[in-house]
């Protein structure tokens, strides 16, 4: 088992965060797909002694505290730290693009982790692009379903970055049915839950109620989660936002399913900030990423801190695990 983790920004925290880890050892094999002259800048910059090894495959074994094995993807001019550069947005994508190549050859044994990229910075370059999520999946298939998880809650999102006006018109059954579909699944199947329990939100205050404040829980949400369960699926909902996040509803779920990004994503980031991780369903290989951005100010200074790295990590390593055992946990 192999973690590939590509740094995102070079301007950013992402080549700080690995650079980190290895200085304190990390307990997997662990690659940065990288340049390897941008991560030993950075390091002589951090003050860190870090012995930057390139490979030409993933490493099988756990590398010792200070050395870190790097698959190379040359940076073609300086990276400034705090002040990103569009031109580099090419190399951006073709470190996502040489850790897919190797995740995809083995699936069960590799799994990507990613730090933060600038969204804008890409686009900027005249690129199109909407975030790691979109373009893995245009690369790989599948139909990509948000989740992030913290200790003791895990939020998956039916839509991911659409304005708010958008919204509604965007959770139409088809949708809403390939999304739970998916996260009933990959609970299954990378989490080792033999029937998940899924609390879903409503998508209007008090979920509409009974259509006083909305239809779409009448018309599209309540209709979609009737058929799923005449399939087996365990879906409790459609249930209001600001009382489904309480413990008397969340002691028993597997996961919740959002309509939105903010309805969500608030609630688990305030759980577990700096913990939690952000993980992709629906794809065909494992794929988990830090919860935060790319935080210029703190880039080369020492003061990023590593916790949702790990946490990523170790996220990644366990999806694997279960898939890799098909040990079942019984709910």
């Amino acid at each position: 088992m192999t973690l590939l983790y590509t740094p995102g920004e070079p301007a950013g925290i992402g080549p700080d965060l690995i650079l980190q880890a290895a200085a304190q050892g990390l307990s997997r094999p662990v690659a940065a797909v990288a340049d390897p002259h941008l991560l030993e800048r950075r390091a002589l910059r951090l003050g860190l002694k870090i012995d930057i090894e390139p490979v030409n495959r993933p490493p099988e074994k756990p590398a010792p505290a200070g050395r870190l094995a790097v698959l190379p993807v040359r940076l073609c001019g300086l990276d400034r730290p705090g002040h990103p550069d569009p031109a580099h947005a090419p190399y951006v994508l073709a470190c996502l693009r040489r850790a897919l190549v190797h995740c995809r050859a083995a699936p069960t044994r590799h799994a990507l982790v990613t730090g933060p990229l600038h969204k804008g910075v890409v686009n900027r370059a005249g690129i199109p692009f909407t975030g790691h999520t979109e373009y893995l999946a245009r690369l790989a298939g599948g139909h990509p379903v948000m989740m992030l998880a913290c200790p003791g809650l895990r939020v998956a999102l039916v839509t991911t970055h659409l304005p708010l006006r958008a919204v509604a018109d965007a959770i139409t059954p088809r949708r809403l049915t390939r999304v739970l579909r998916i996260l009933h699944r990959d609970l299954m199947r990378r989490f080792g839950v033999s029937r998940p329990h899924i609390l879903v939100c409503g998508l209007n205050p008090h979920a509409g109620e009974e259509g006083h404040l909305g239809r779409e829980e009448l018309e599209v949400i309540r209709p979609v989660l009737d058929r799923l369960r005449a399939e087996g699926l365990r879906l409790t909902g459609p249930l209001p936002a600001d009382t489904l996040f309480t413990p008397n509803h969340l002691k028993e779920a597997d996961a919740v399913l959002a309509m939105y990004h903010d309805q969500g994503l608030p609630v688990l980031k305030h759980l577990g900030f700096g913990h939690a991780v952000n993980i992709t369903l629906g794809l065909p290989i494992v794929r988990t990423s830090v919860d935060h951005g790319t935080a210029l100010e703190l880039a080369a200074t020492g003061r990023a801190r590593t916790g949702s790295l790990l946490a990523a990590m170790e996220a990644a390593a366990a999806m694997l695990d279960a898939q890799g055992s098909g040990e079942i946990v019984r709910r």
